[in-house]
Parts: structure tokens; C-alpha cells; sequence
């Protein structure tokens, strides 16, 4: 219990780098009150097309303590191994376990799903992808506490990942998914408007990686649904369906929201420089 939980305080360790580069830094295009500060409660921006406009810095919002101490059978030697800003306090729930909402006995994964997720677990979380420096994968890298950055143009919104500094592109150009697709970590993404919300179907994915920490997998038929609503200047809400027949018995969907990092950026992220970890992984 105390390696998976180490393998995990190190993967949200290292997640959360110093993304507040600019000191004192007040970007142009921020309301703000009286005193200086953010005002994120304003409505959201729009767009010239009179769309919301989705760009910005965006963190996720944390789930209540309460909620992930219930993810630990012994949660005590998640408490012994966690020190002061290496913590889950600012995970969401479902960055542990996507399928946090089920009762044990109700997850919908067919058993041969089931074998390799047990599979998995038993190398104490060295199986994850991350641990070699390759990417999280979706929606996992947004359920951590990673910087993402949104880039809203006409017929595409580009998103810089923080993480191992990766990129992903939302085509909002009425383009269709590839027929015969090239199988890619984030797959092939597209977007349309339904009002004020971004609705992005994902398909093309390969299976390598993870859809949490806990090892829950997906293969190369995974779909999925992104539901994106700017509630506000400083809050965007998030769905996510998903939809994977060759691992889940059904689809299922998770809730969160991303918090907005005004007067930020993100940095360089460069996991394999200097890396020492991979040597000693095979020894787990």
C-alpha cells in the first residue's frame, strides 16, 4: 500500500510546478475591484464571433478532502508520506479514480478490463506512463493540478499543457474526424457551439495511457464527449463522457471545473532532463 501511495504523492508531487513566473505581473484584460485583485466573478468574455471565449490559464479545482480521504482504505499512510505543498489537497477526485462515483460492486468494466487494471496496480503505480516521462493523457492531465492554457482563435482553440509541455487542438472549423485515423495519445479532436457550451468529440486515441492514477484503462475505441462552459470570467465548468464499449460495460460521465490563474503563464516542463527515476523501476 505505502509504494502505490509513494508512486502517487510523486506523480502529484512533480505535477504542480512554480506557474506563477511572472511576479507582480497585472496581465491587461482582467477585472478587477477596487483593490487590485481579480474580480473572477464577473460574466465571461466573449469572442468577436459573440461566442464565450474560452481563453485563459486554467487550474483545476480541487475535490473537498472529505472526498478523497474516502478514495484510501488506509488513508493514514497517505497522511504519513505527504508533506507541506507535496499533498492531494489540490487533486481532483477523479485524477485518483475516474470511477470515484460507483460503488465497488457497480463499476461497469468487463472483467477482462478488470484483470489488467489488478494488473497494473500490483506494480505499485511504476506501470503509469507518467512515471517514464510520457503523457497523462485525457482527461487525466486536467484532473491534476496542471496548468492548461486555452487559445481561442476562429476555427481552433489550441491548448498548451504544462505537463511534459505537450499541446493538443480543438478544431471549431466544421471539420470532421479523420475516417482512417493515425492512433495519437490525445486523439483527434473536434468542436462545435451548442449556445454558450463547447462540445468536443474526441476519437483516435491509443491505448497506452491512463484515464486516472489508478491505472483505469481505455483502448483505441475510447469516445470522448467534452462539455465546456464559461460560467464565468474566473470559472469553467466541465463534462466528460466516457465512452469506451472494448473496457466499460456503459458510458459514464464526471463533473469538474477549472479555475482561472490570472496574471500567470505556464513554464517549461522537461520531465526526461536530468531524469533518475527510470533506472530504479524495474526494482519496484
Amino acid at each position: 500500500m505505502k509504494q502505490s501511495v509513494r508512486m502517487l504523492l510523486a506523480l502529484v508531487g512533480c505535477s504542480w510546478c512554480s506557474y506563477a513566473q511572472w511576479i507582480d505581473y497585472r496581465a491587461s484584460g482582467i477585472p478587477r475591484m477596487p483593490d487590485g485583485k481579480p474580480n473572477l466573478t464577473v460574466p465571461a468574455p466573449r469572442a468577436p464571433d459573440g461566442r464565450p471565449d474560452l481563453s485563459g490559464l486554467w487550474l483545476v479545482e480541487p475535490s473537498p478532502y472529505s472526498e478523497l480521504k474516502s478514495l484510501f482504505p488506509d488513508f493514514q499512510a497517505v497522511e504519513a508520506l505527504t508533506v507541506p505543498g507535496d499533498d492531494l489537497s489540490a487533486v481532483s477526485k477523479y485524477a485518483i479514480n475516474i470511477l470515484a462515483d460507483f460503488k465497488p460492486d457497480e463499476v461497469p468494466m468487463r472483467p477482462e478490463a478488470i484483470a489488467r487494471f489488478r494488473a497494473s496496480r500490483a506494480k505499485g503505480g511504476t506501470a503509469n506512463p507518467t512515471t517514464r516521462c510520457l503523457p497523462g493523457g485525457l482527461p487525466f492531465i486536467y484532473l491534476f493540478p496542471i496548468p492548461a492554457k486555452f487559445i481561442q482563435t476562429q476555427g481552433l482553440i489550441a491548448v498548451l499543457h504544462e505537463a511534459g509541455f505537450n499541446f493538443r487542438q480543438i478544431y471549431t472549423d466544421g471539420r470532421k474526424p479523420p475516417a482512417d485515423p493515425q492512433s495519437l495519445w490525445y486523439g483527434y479532436s473536434t468542436g462545435q457551439w451548442d449556445h454558450d457550451t463547447l462540445v468536443v468529440e474526441s476519437t483516435g486515441f491509443n491505448d497506452k495511457s491512463w484515464l486516472d492514477a489508478f491505472g483505469h484503462p481505455h483502448s483505441d475505441a475510447l469516445h470522448l464527449t467534452e462539455r465546456y462552459q464559461r460560467r464565468d470570467f474566473g470559472h469553467l465548468d466541465v463534462e466528460v463522457t466516457v465512452d469506451d464499449p472494448k473496457i466499460y460495460t456503459k458510458p459514464f460521465t464526471i463533473k469538474y471545473t477549472e479555475r482561472l490563474v490570472p496574471d500567470s503563464d505556464i513554464l517549461e516542463y522537461v520531465c526526461e532532463e536530468n531524469e533518475k527515476d527510470q533506472q530504479h523501476l524495474s526494482k519496484q
